[in-house]
């Protein structure tokens, strides 16, 4: 017996100011990340009041937000949606080196993976942070 899949998408957020970082997360999540979350959509923000706009829009599943954009990195932008976003998504934080683990911590981020971007590690740790966000939802429901 087969197990069906989510019908509906996760929108999951990009934010960097970085072309190339944005495009390699895209190409190492592809459209699904595994089979038991929905299909992907992304939304990419260069700027940090782009993606503040996006966030207060709603309707996003997850932000990967890279650490070391500028002028505003991705950790100083978690702790800015985690205080002033009502209902805020997840963050899954780039980080350059894994001593800044614990400012991710400061941050209030929900995940931290190391660059380079690594197309297995990335994608396992979107859809734990998608499988808990999606049960939260479901049990709020």
């Amino acid at each position: 017996m087969s197990e069906e899949a989510p019908a509906a998408k996760a929108t999951i957020l990009i934010y960097s100011d970085d072309r190339h970082t944005r495009d390699q997360v895209k190409v190492a999540l592809g459209r699904r990340v595994a089979a038991d979350v929905p299909e992907l959509s992304t939304v990419e923000c260069a700027t940090h009041q782009a993606a503040i706009k996006v966030l207060d829009e709603g309707g996003i599943d997850l932000v990967i937000a890279d650490g070391e954009a500028v002028p505003l990195g991705g950790m100083g932008l978690c702790r800015q949606a985690k205080d002033e976003v009502a209902n805020c998504p997840p963050f899954l934080l780039l980080v350059e080196r894994v001593a800044d683990a614990w400012l991710a911590t400061w941050s209030r981020a929900d995940a931290v993976v190391p660059y380079p971007i690594d197309p297995i590690r990335l994608p396992a740790s979107v859809a734990d942070v998608l499988r808990a966000r999606l049960g939260e939802q479901a049990r709020v429901s």
